[in-house]
């Protein structure tokens, strides 16, 4: 189950290093729920952020992402994003690797439907 958390401020979350080995990538995962597959965190990457390392992503989970801060370009179309944007992704959808020069902060939610699973 889900904790409740009441309003917190963004630079008050813990950020930890994301997974993989991206310099200046760090996560703060806001209230993961392991029973149903939802993980909602918070990217924050520092200017001259590139994921190239990790490769192209594919997740077996539904993706719902919104840059509120920043921008990134993704380098498979090569195009940039610039805050505010969004975009959903269901399972199996092919995105990065990324690179911002500016830096970026991005709300991210990772969810599997029941029919998905």
């Amino acid at each position: 189950m889900k904790p409740e958390i009441e309003f917190t401020g963004i630079e008050d979350v813990t950020y930890v290093p994301a997974p993989g080995n991206v310099p200046g990538l760090t996560m703060a995962i806001l209230a993961e729920d392991p029973e149903h597959g939802v993980v909602p965190r918070i990217l924050k990457c520092a200017p001259g952020t590139d994921t190239s390392a990790n490769g192209v992503q594919v997740h077996d989970s539904w993706e719902e992402v919104f840059i509120f801060e920043g921008s990134f370009t993704d380098l498979e179309p090569g195009r940039t994003f610039t805050a505010p944007c969004c975009a959903v992704r269901p399972p199996g959808t092919k995105h990065g690797p990324w690179k911002s020069g500016t830096g970026a902060r991005v709300f991210e939610v990772r969810y599997l439907r029941r029919e998905d699973a």
